[in-house]
């Protein structure tokens, strides 16, 4: 004995089967027509049966979903499902432009090559910095003059960044809490020992971090913007977080095996 589910499905069968021929039956008869004339006479026919057919078949599976969801049915209502519109891709960051003081080289005068090179480190640190660094700190950017030169913006305040990692034969100083100094430090993985400070600059504040890894000396500075007198944003153990961070120092593992800036030499006498 069959289920209501199959009676259901031979039904359905029969009110698509009765529409299609009540359909093509309306259709004029064919004449004798020969060749191409006979059978585009028989494709129109075809066309309408499915035409119909379909039209039916759409009417017959709304009516048996609709049914599955009435109470008593014995159907499991159907499961909504919502498709996400894929994300818009959106075309890379463009730099902040400074112009070059008389004199003074930018990364517009690197060969091809190395200039590429350096836009790509330059902006996978804006992604790492952006993410790091305390909201406060704003839209992080980098800026075609240096490639380690940025800035971030908050509320229409800038304030500058560098991030360098730069060859050198000498070990940066420690921080040394005078002159209005405060100092703080942390160890970083690999025993690595991390110096950062607050340093006055007038009625505002720049906030440092430097260490040494490998053979460059590595500096992160945020520094104020002194046209709105704002301090930097950030304090000195934000700025430890961020270099305690292992997306952080694989950015520097990267700079200190192929450096992008110059050793840095001490002027004797200086």
């Amino acid at each position: 004995m069959g289920t209501n589910e199959d009676t259901a499905d031979a039904r359905t069968a029969l009110l698509v089967r009765d529409a299609m021929d009540r359909a093509t039956a309306e259709l004029p008869a064919l004449m004798d027509l020969a060749g191409p004339a006979r059978a585009q006479g028989r494709r129109r026919k075809a066309r309408v049966r499915v035409a119909v057919g379909a039209g039916v078949l759409a009417v017959a599976t709304l009516g048996a979903v609709t049914a599955s969801m009435l109470p008593g049915s014995g159907r499991q209502a159907p499961v909504e499902v919502v498709v996400a519109a894929p994300p818009s891709s959106s075309a890379p960051p463009q730099p902040l432009h400074i112009e070059p003081t008389p004199g003074e080289s930018s990364m517009a005068d690197l060969p091809a090559a190395e200039r590429a090179r350096q836009v790509n480190f330059q902006d996978q640190a804006v992604d790492v910095l952006q993410s790091l660094l305390p909201p406060t700190v704003g839209t992080v950017q980098r800026t075609d003059l240096r490639v380690n030169f940025y800035r971030a913006t908050k509320d229409g305040t800038a304030f500058p960044l560098i991030f360098s990692v730069r060859p050198s034969g000498e070990k940066p100083q420690p921080c040394q809490e005078i002159r209005g100094r405060v100092c703080a430090k942390a160890t970083l993985p690999g025993g690595i020992e991390a110096h950062a400070s607050t340093i006055p600059t007038g009625t505002v504040t720049e906030t440092e971090v430097s260490f040494r890894y490998g053979t460059c000396n590595v500096r992160l500075s945020v520094f104020p913007d002194e046209a709105a007198n704002a301090s930097a944003p950030v304090t000195p153990a934000q700025l430890l977080d961020v270099v305690k961070a292992p997306a952080f120092l694989d950015l520097v593992k990267a700079a200190e095996a192929q450096p992008m800036e110059q050793e840095q030499r001490s002027i004797p006498g200086g």
